[in-house]
């Protein structure tokens, strides 16, 4: 009698790869250490260092500290990206879905076909996308009429042998000295820049081609950019998002946490609790919204914009 077979993707598959890879992650993660220490042991790569200490001057009239707009845009970007990485991976991993939702031809948006049936985790997807946007567009606005633009824009090309620096510096455990009230370090600076300008753009041109929204009878647009290229670029921009959250979190908590959150939440440059009571509250509400958002909450918002059905 034959034995069974474990097919690739099972559940015991999956934990055999998970089982190899967080050794293998860990493994790697030493060996980066140990190359990082073993570099700046070098005359020639410290001499680098020292020229080039990890952070890039900011022009002259770049603004100092964080104001009051900037924490609330914090909060939001976070409190919509946590909830469109959780409905993303719904909407990709889903197979039976908890209802449909048709939109109302009838109202602000009219077109002249038939509206397109979606999945309600696909239209609760899609309405955290354009919140998303709109809170995105006026963060940009508001970046560049008060200057903090000059904060996470390059200005100089000494960024990038600065920010060079930078990662050998955390690579060897030897953290940059920093103080982002004032200047980011360069790594810092060129991560938010792709973060703002490259991630987030990305991932709006692409989930808008997999969109109902994008017009499926434009043969010549359709083929100068295939539904398959936007599909191949919106899922691993979503995993740099978590990946950016994972690091982020990690390093602020990891070099500084109260004035770290101070600086996010409170709007303020000491080590007081008052950014990190914020903080806290801000996670509680993240938390309460990744439990509410469940179709007995989401089917009565749904069902003002449209119909709702199980079928």
């Amino acid at each position: 009698m034959s034995t069974p077979t474990k097919k690739p993707g099972t559940a015991a598959g999956k934990r055999t790869r998970l089982y190899w890879g967080v050794p293998a992650v860990l493994a790697a993660l030493v060996l980066v250490v140990l190359a990082a220490k073993g570099l700046m042991g070098l005359p020639a790569v410290a001499s680098f260092v020292a020229d080039y200490p990890g952070h890039s001057e900011l022009p002259e009239n770049a603004p100092v500290g964080f104001p009051a707009w900037l924490a609330w845009q914090h909060f939001l970007n976070a409190f919509f990206l946590l909830l469109i990485i959780r409905t993303g991976w719904q909407v990709r991993t889903t197979t039976r879905p908890s209802g449909y939702w048709t939109r109302n031809n009838k109202g602000l948006i009219k077109t002249r076909n038939a509206p397109t049936k979606i999945s309600l985790e696909l239209w609760f997807h899609l309405t955290l996308d354009a919140l998303w946007i709109l809170n995105g567009v006026v963060f940009a606005v508001l970046l560049f009429a008060t200057g903090q633009w000059m904060r996470i824009v390059p200005t100089s090309w000494d960024v990038f042998p600065n920010a060079l620096s930078a990662a050998l510096q955390y690579a060897s455990l030897d953290w940059p000295t920093e103080n982002g009230w004032i200047n980011y370090n360069a790594l810092q600076l060129l991560t938010y820049f792709i973060t703002v300008f490259i991630a987030a753009p990305l991932a709006f041109i692409t989930g808008l081609r997999m969109s109902s929204a994008w017009p499926k009878k434009a043969a010549g647009l359709n083929k100068a950019y295939p539904i398959e290229w936007a599909r191949a670029v919106h899922f691993p921009v979503m995993i740099y998002f978590v990946a950016f959250i994972v690091v982020h979190v990690f390093l602020v908590l990891a070099t500084g946490a109260l004035r770290n959150l101070n600086h996010m939440y409170g709007v303020r440059d000491d080590d007081g609790w008052f950014g990190f009571w914020v903080f806290v509250a801000s996670v509680a509400v993240m938390v309460a919204a990744w439990f509410l958002a469940r179709p007995l909450f989401l089917r009565p918002i749904a069902s003002l914009m449209g119909k709702v059905s199980n079928r």
